[in-house]
Formats: C-alpha cells, structure tokens, sequence
C-alpha cells in the first residue's frame, strides 16, 4: 500500500514538473495606445526543461474594432493577419524575446482584446491561455507639420496605412490653393488632393496603392513647402 502511494505521490510530480516545461513572462494587464499607431506586445518566452521543446502560439479569440488588424511579428518582420499560428523551437532553458503581438490601433478610440494559447507541439496538454488588451486613445494634442498665416496642416494617420487614412488642415488665407500631392520613391506624381478653404479634413485613399514608402507634399500656390513620409502596409 505504501509503494502505491509512493508511486502516485512520484507520478502527480513528473505531472507537475511537465507542465512547468515552458513560461510566457512579463505581460501586462493591458497595452495602450493612440489612434493610428501600432501596438507591439514582446513575449518572452523561457523553456525551463533540459531538453528542446517546439512550441505553438495559436490566437484562439479577438475582440478587435473594423478598422483594426493584428498578426505575429518576428524581429520586426510582420506576418499576414490571416496567420493565427506561430510554431518556434526553443532549446533547454533557452529564452527567446523576438516574437511579437502587433495590433494596428486602427481609426476609432476602442477597447480590444485577444486571447492565445501556447502549448507543447510534442504534448498539446501541457498548454498556457493568455489574452491581451489593448486600450486605443485619441491623441491629446495634433501635430502640426506645418503652420503658416496661409494654413495650418497636420501630420497624416494612421500612418501606416492599408486603405485610408486622414490629414486635418485649416486654411487660414481663402485667396491661397492648397493641395497635398502623393508621390512614390522615385518622385513621381500618384494622387492630388485639394484643400478647399471651406473644409478641414481630406481623406487619402490607399486602396490601389501597393504596399511601400511614399512622400506627401503640401502645395500652396503650387509651390511645395514640406514633405513628409507615408507607409502603405498591406
């Protein structure tokens, strides 16, 4: 009788220790950030076994906004947001900080949240849930990038872009033409886009422009008077 219990007592602790063979550390209660931005959450992520472990990272859930998108990010190189799976190796009491969660804030103020599981490719029981929150803000104060008696233009966002994105101006001088001109690295004309006197947001459509860098540049009078970049992200 004694041996049994022995033996149960030995086996609830190889269980134990099993299931400590891995640990996401360091997360927090929530992430935030402004409008147009992008939300990056590091997982450190430490095998505690001595032995290699192959782990996946599967999102499981997302509560996210229409204009938002999340996706795995490794060494800052940004997988599609159709991935939902992510399998690494990682060797005995290895620890690795590389992977990233990335959410794009998107264009409204919103709460998201996105729940994952990371479990043992070899033993998918031996598993750990997390989620993450993401609190989106208006930005409290709007960058000017250019002030003048003529207008005043602020920055473009978000910015990346994947298929609009927004610049606030204010056209203090009626008699002045304004415009913002988009062009590509090799200077070349893409779009124009007025600024009537009469409005003070212009919207910059995205949607047919191939993912890259761009420049656009405030015209007034057809004269350029500053540039600025613009990342289009697919």
């Amino acid at each position: 009788m004694r041996k049994c219990l022995w033996l149960v007592v030995f086996n609830l602790i190889a269980v134990s220790l099993a299931a400590q063979s891995f640990e996401i550390s360091g997360l927090k209660d929530a992430y935030k950030g402004l409008i147009g931005e992008t939300i990056k959450v590091p997982l450190h992520i430490h095998n505690t076994s001595d032995k290699p472990l192959t782990l996946v990272i599967r999102k499981v859930h997302a509560q996210i906004g229409g204009t938002q998108k999340n996706y795995f990010c490794a060494d800052n190189n940004c997988l599609d947001h159709r991935v939902e799976d992510y399998t690494l190796k990682i060797d005995a009491f290895q620890t690795l900080s590389f992977l990233q969660v990335a959410l794009d804030a998107g264009l409204a103020a919103d709460h998201s949240a996105i729940r994952y599981v990371a479990f043992n490719k070899a033993n998918p029981g031996e598993n750990f849930e997390f989620e993450l929150n993401f609190q989106v803000e208006e930005s409290p104060n709007k960058l000017d990038i250019y002030s003048s008696r003529h207008i005043t233009l602020h920055d473009v966002y978000p910015n990346p872009v994947s298929e609009h994105a927004f610049v606030d101006y204010k056209v203090l001088d009626e008699k002045i033409k304004a415009k913002i001109v988009i062009h590509n690295l090799l200077g070349n004309s893409i779009e124009e886009y007025a600024l009537p006197s009469n409005e003070n947001r212009v919207k910059i459509r995205a949607d047919d422009m191939s993912a890259g860098i761009y420049f656009y540049t405030l015209y007034i009078n057809n004269e350029g008077v500053v540039t600025r970049k613009l990342i289009i992200k697919k």
